[in-house]
């Protein structure tokens, strides 16, 4: 782990989370088109994004839901505990295609990772990766790390996969690697995390703050 995150875990007295999200008819993994997804159950899945997580001073909250506004509850409870840290722990930087961002304020939504603020969310949003403009919107207002993950590569597959209408407002996609997918999606969520960090360093140093 660097030392840019390790001093965060330390000014924020422990560690530092991430939450993982999964969409509909995931919690059939193992079972479910395995010539596709593989034989790997999602449990499998997440306690591999667990144990990387670990090893680089996360903890990591899952949820599945075949429901929509589960998972728009669940990011709105994030951006809600992102938003009420002091110094916005995660930083403000704006995402490539993220220009219609806005505070969400605190919103109505059931909580998720219990006292836990999210720094970064992983979302396996499944076939509404291609449809749900409405966790498009959320995701827009959560200001940390957004990584968006797939087991498969949608861009090999049937037409109405080919589009993902969470791009515009996530930092970057994993997809096609199986199962590898999670644990390589925590690691790029803890280095762009890493990366904000050095990056709002070297702002306070040009701007002759703290060095």
């Amino acid at each position: 782990m660097s030392d840019a995150v390790d001093e965060k875990d330390r000014a924020a007295g422990g560690p530092r989370s991430m939450l993982l999200l999964s969409g509909p008819n995931l919690a059939a993994l193992g079972r479910r088109q395995p010539e596709v997804y593989g034989t790997a159950t999602l449990g499998e899945h997440v306690d591999a994004a667990r144990r990387q997580a670990a090893q680089l001073g996360y903890e990591l909250d899952h949820l599945q839901s075949n429901h929509e506004g589960d998972l728009i509850d669940a990011v709105q409870a994030a951006t809600g505990k992102l938003q009420a840290t002091t110094g916005d722990r995660a930083g403000s930087g704006d995402r490539a295609g993220s220009g219609d961002r806005a505070g969400s304020g605190d919103r109505a939504g059931s909580a998720n990772g219990g006292g836990q603020v999210p720094d970064a969310i992983i979302v396996n949003a499944g076939a509404l990766t291609h449809t749900s403009w409405a966790l498009h919107d959320a995701l827009a207002s959560f200001a940390g790390v957004v990584v968006e993950l797939h087991l498969s590569n949608p861009a090999a597959r049937e037409p109405f996969r080919h589009t993902s209408v969470l791009a515009p407002v996530v930092d970057g996609a994993i997809a096609g690697f199986g199962g590898l997918g999670y644990p390589l999606a925590v690691v790029a969520a803890h280095r762009l995390l890493e990366a904000r960090v050095l990056g709002a360093s070297g702002d306070d140093r040009r701007a002759g703050g703290p060095q």
